[in-house]
């Protein structure tokens, strides 16, 4: 398993955009860092930068001290990303979405299709597996885009406000497969507005004002 540290990393868009200024944390195997940080923080900011998606105006990111270079060397160091957007396709069915990503990521298709039978199940999902996900709502969206993170198996798990659209029975599920995953020997970083989802997590990196301060752990 592998560790993911944040070295005093400033991100901008823009030269007159500044986000976050000289942010620094690293989150090793089994831990579970909650970010958290009113809107415009940039919660979702410091997590597409672990992800590879953004590259920092000064500092790094890197995985096992091999820093970072764009979102594919992420992929190739198992740095698996659940958009708050849910990033699904809305003409797959809510298997398809899981399985395309298995496949595409070398799993073969049979290894890929039990992995999805299980993680649509560890979800509360199988009912839904063969409907198109533009059928589903809200909420069960948001549980397959989490299906998928867990069929992927990362070593490191970003999950960006993956409880926002859940009852109170679902955002307990999701917390708890959150909590398996590092149990499991992932690193886990969990964007939420969410003080008890928080509060469940072994350490919180608070955003505020473009300053991050680590107020637990």
């Amino acid at each position: 398993m592998k560790t993911l540290t944040v070295d005093t990393v400033t991100m901008a868009y823009g030269r007159d955009r500044p986000v976050l200024h000289d942010v620094s944390v690293s989150v090793v195997p089994g831990q579970m860092l909650a970010v958290t940080g009113p809107s415009g923080a940039g919660k979702t900011t410091l997590l597409w930068a672990m992800a590879g998606l953004l590259r920092p105006v000064q500092g790094a990111v890197s995985v096992n001290s091999t820093q970072l270079r764009d979102r594919d060397h992420a992929v190739a160091e198992r740095v698996v990303l659940i958009p708050q957007d849910n990033g699904l396709a809305a003409i797959l069915t809510a298997q398809e979405n899981i399985q395309v990503a298995m496949i595409a990521g070398g799993v073969p298709p049979a290894d890929a299709r039990r992995a999805t039978v299980e993680s649509l199940d560890r979800v509360g999902l199988t009912a839904q597996a063969e409907q198109l996900v533009e059928e589903l709502s809200g909420g069960q969206q948001q549980r397959t885009a989490i299906a998928r993170g867990l069929a992927l198996r990362g070593d490191i798990l970003l999950a960006d406000e993956v409880t926002s659209e859940l009852d109170a029975t679902n955002r307990q599920r999701v917390l708890e497969l959150l909590h398996d995953e590092a149990r499991r020997g992932a690193a886990v970083v969990f964007a939420t507005h969410d003080p008890e989802a928080a509060a469940a997590c072994d350490s919180e990196l608070h955003l505020s004002d473009g300053a991050a301060q680590l107020v637990r752990g």
